[in-house]
Formats: C-alpha cells, structure tokens, sequence
C-alpha cells in the first residue's frame, strides 16, 4: 500500500502552503490546472502534496489521501463491496493518470492509477 498524493483543500492555499514550506523546507509550485488548480510540493520519494481551494461552494475543507492501485476498476467494485461510497469514478486527469474518489467511515479516500 503506497500513498500517492496527499489533497488538502482548503480556504487559505496562501497560508497553508507557507506553513509547510516553512516547516517542512519544501517548496511549492505554481497552481497546476489539470489537478484542480492545486499548489504541489514533490517529497524526495517522488509522492506529492497538493493545496487548493474548494472547487465549488458545496466542497468543504479536506485531507483526502490517494492510494495507488495496479486496477482501478477493481479497486473502486473491493471499495463498493466494503460499503463505500463512490463519490467520483474513475475520472482520467490527462497526463497523471486515473483518479477515484471514496467516502467511508466518515472519511473521504481516494485512488490514484499512473
């Protein structure tokens, strides 16, 4: 099980990308279109972190981590089955792959394949 991308959506990208930088000697990049406009700071291991603001007024602040899977068609019908909610299927972001997003146990969780 290997962490992906880890999505922080929130209504102070300026503040919270500061703070980590500063705490954490990362520096982080210019808004990335395809990845909804996401502020993202590369970790030595090569997984990402992104900040950004909600997309719409119904989206609240969140920490969604992104699992990659080999499948994941598979991996959203093992979700399904363990009682998720699927809250975005498997979606192609042009350039990094497929994404899906889940809410269970009161979390959301997402899926990433490259």
């Amino acid at each position: 099980m290997k962490m992906h991308y880890l999505e922080f959506v929130t209504h102070d990208v300026a503040g919270v990308c500061a703070a980590y930088a500063a705490a954490h000697a990362v520096d982080f990049g210019e808004p990335v279109p395809s990845l909804g406009g996401a502020r993202t700071a590369a970790q030595s291991d090569g997984r990402l972190v992104g900040v950004r603001s909600p997309l719409h007024d119904q989206e609240d602040p969140v920490v969604r981590p992104y699992w990659l899977v080999d499948d994941i068609v598979s991996a959203v019908a093992d979700v399904e089955a363990a009682g998720g909610t699927i809250a975005l299927p498997p979606t192609e972001i042009p350039g990094h792959g497929t994404i899906a997003i889940y809410q269970l146990g009161g979390n959301d969780h997402g899926l990433w394949q490259r």
